[in-house]
């Protein structure tokens, strides 16, 4: 694996000219020397990328259906992810790089972790439609010409504004994906549900712990943070809060219909320790294990 320690060095790697600015570089991929026999195999930035890639053009498939959002997609990076070197197939776009202390100083320096789209996989990008890859590159284009005017006292300033704007527009576009993927996942309630019953069922729990969001995540194909965003979008509650509700269907069933104990009912769904399982059963219900089944019987 490949550390970059600066855009200078990226450029270099890549066969660009020097950066004209020391922390943001704004990159069109066509003047990118890609060479995949002197490439390592993966390398990690110490830079938050946004990348818009042509190579995400055309019908963007969903589940079985298909949304045309034909004029490409932006992907996006946060320091220290890891990803894969380009294998030199022909590809077109820009990229943005922005040294994560160039926001040292600014609100965007701890806000810009709120964006959630940053730890999104490379396959759950943001498909654009004809407007909104006008209102990008609108952005991009002010961010282009900064970048080549002189350099002054007030550069950081308007990049910043601008790249707040361009993350502001990246929200707004991620939550119409999201409503225009609930056809294709109007059955990814179902989906959970089927996923968790057999978790549960089957002795999973008692073997590997109680089922995280990850493990969740993964038996969807997506990544955590998207399935909690994508929840959201559907129910207004997060992945983890899906979980700890069919915790809590199982807990009841088991204490309503058996006769184990609130210990026995602990292992079984996964909880290492019953103090945890009880502690949880009464935040949620206002009544401890033994109280509820005292108060079903």
């Amino acid at each position: 694996m490949y550390k970059f320690e600066s855009l200078n060095d990226f450029h270099r790697v890549f066969g660009l000219p020097k950066p004209v600015h020391p922390m943001v570089s704004f990159i069109n991929i066509k003047d990118m020397t890609i060479n995949p026999g002197l490439l390592p195999p993966s390398m990690v930035m110490p830079f938050y990328k946004i990348a818009f890639k042509m190579s995400l053009c055309g019908k963007a498939k969903y589940g079985q259906n298909y949304y045309d959002f034909g004029e490409g997609g932006l992907v996006f990076t946060a320091p220290g992810q890891i990803f894969e070197s380009p294998n030199g197939n022909a590809s077109s776009g820009y990229i943005l790089l922005v040294h994560a202390d160039f926001f040292l100083s600014y609100p965007l320096a701890s806000t810009i972790k709120q964006y959630g789209f940053f730890n999104y996989a490379a396959n759950e990008a943001l498909h654009l439609s004809d407007k909104e890859r006008a209102a990008i590159f609108a952005v991009f284009n002010i961010i282009q010409e900064e970048l080549d005017s002189r350099i002054d006292h007030f550069s950081q300033d308007v990049l910043i504004s601008q790249i707040e704007l361009l993350l502001n527009y990246s929200n707004r576009f991620y939550g119409r994906q999201f409503i225009t993927r609930k056809a294709a996942n109007n059955n990814l309630l179902q989906k959970i549900e089927d996923i968790l019953d057999e978790y549960f069922n089957n002795g999973t729990a008692s073997e590997s712990g109680v089922p995280t969001v990850q493990m969740l995540a993964e038996r969807l194909s997506m990544s955590a943070s998207y399935l909690s965003d994508m929840l959201r979008s559907l129910t207004g509650e997060n992945a983890q809060h899906h979980i700890q509700e069919k915790l809590m269907d199982k807990a009841k069933e088991r204490l309503s219909t058996s006769n184990l104990s609130v210990s026995e009912i602990a292992y079984e769904l996964g909880f290492e320790y019953p103090q945890s399982f009880s502690r949880l059963f009464k935040t949620k219900t206002s009544l401890s294990p033994l109280a509820f089944r005292a108060s079903f019987n």
